[in-house]
């Protein structure tokens, strides 16, 4: 066969989706780019790789026989480019960084510091759910990853570097913004705006309130921290968010924090790799920086101490 590794990198994405248009997001190529490379791939090898029933795609036998093969090349191409840029230190080489939507919120300052000191890396960065984290860790598709509390039974390494501090939010003009102490029953009453089923935010949020005896009244579903604020800020309802996402809001005064017992949730953030990886210099040297100078270089932040008076 006579197969090229941009068809099997084509492939793999395809059968990774089992979708062509999220492929061709993935790799930047039209869909019908993706479409030619699939279809001289099943030339090459001789039997159909994809069969479509109704609006879905599917793996043939053949496909499921080949996307192993496929990872198993792009991680030895991976092992290579490792090799290379051990040899060639901190000077160059390439970081592969994904991070959690509520993190993306300092983990570009973190780059950006980590870029000025070694301004011959280039990088990719990935925002993406939980889920979306955990796929690209068990599928070795990035150096490291930032997010909050990881899985446990994982073959991962994970070392908290900094606080995450859960907070409840609401509109300034709201009526719990001029009190002290708020007890979380009181919030029983209060409508939710929150985030979807799965996230670690909501996660947080529902243990916390059930160990409270606290049934919450919540009926819009946000997937982005953006949205959640934008809603709380209409008016729509009290939300609760890492206190990490909200320097804008605090400073312009469009959010308030309230003052709830028990409150903020002490979390913590993480950077996280598969176990057994074998992380090149630059990715050795990122985690390193992560760990011991995060907070030098982002300050959590705070609400102006007169808009609770």
């Amino acid at each position: 066969m006579n197969v090229t590794l941009r068809q099997l990198r084509v492939f793999e994405s395809v059968a990774r989706h089992l979708s062509f248009t999220r492929a061709s997001e993935e790799l930047f190529l039209t869909q019908p780019a993706v479409s030619m490379q699939i279809k001289q791939l099943e030339g090459q090898v001789g039997l159909p790789l994809f069969e479509q029933l109704g609006k879905r795609i599917y793996l043939t036998e053949a496909g499921r026989e080949l996307v192993g093969f496929a990872r198993r090349i792009m991680r030895e191409l991976r092992e290579a480019q490792l090799v290379m840029e051990e040899l060639q230190g901190l000077n160059r080489g390439r970081l592969g960084v994904a991070v959690a939507t509520t993190a993306n919120y300092f983990a570009t300052h973190l780059l950006a510091a980590f870029s000025r000191r070694n301004p011959g890396v280039s990088f990719s960065l990935d925002v993406t759910n939980r889920e979306g984290l955990l796929r690209l860790l068990m599928e070795n598709e990035r150096d490291v990853v930032i997010m909050g509390q990881p899985p446990e039974g994982q073959e991962l390494v994970a070392d908290a570097f900094m606080a995450n501090p859960l907070v409840v939010i609401a509109n300034p003009d709201h009526p719990l913004t001029r009190e002290h102490d708020i007890p979380p029953e009181r919030l029983q009453n209060e409508l939710f705006v929150v985030r979807e089923r799965g996230s670690g935010t909501r996660v947080a949020m529902e243990r916390f309130f059930a160990r409270q005896g606290v049934q919450l009244q919540s009926e819009m579903e946000m997937s982005s921290n953006e949205a959640l604020k934008q809603a709380v800020q209409a008016g729509l309802g009290l939300g609760l968010v890492s206190q990490h996402t909200l320097a804008m809001e605090l400073s312009l005064g469009c959010l308030a924090i309230l003052d709830v017992v028990g409150f903020p949730i002490q979390r913590q953030w993480y950077v996280v790799h598969r176990a057994g990886k074998r992380l090149s210099p630059v990715a050795a040297e990122f985690r390193r920086f992560v760990l011991e100078e995060a907070e030098d270089h982002w300050q959590l932040p705070q609400q102006p101490t007169d808009s609770s008076a």
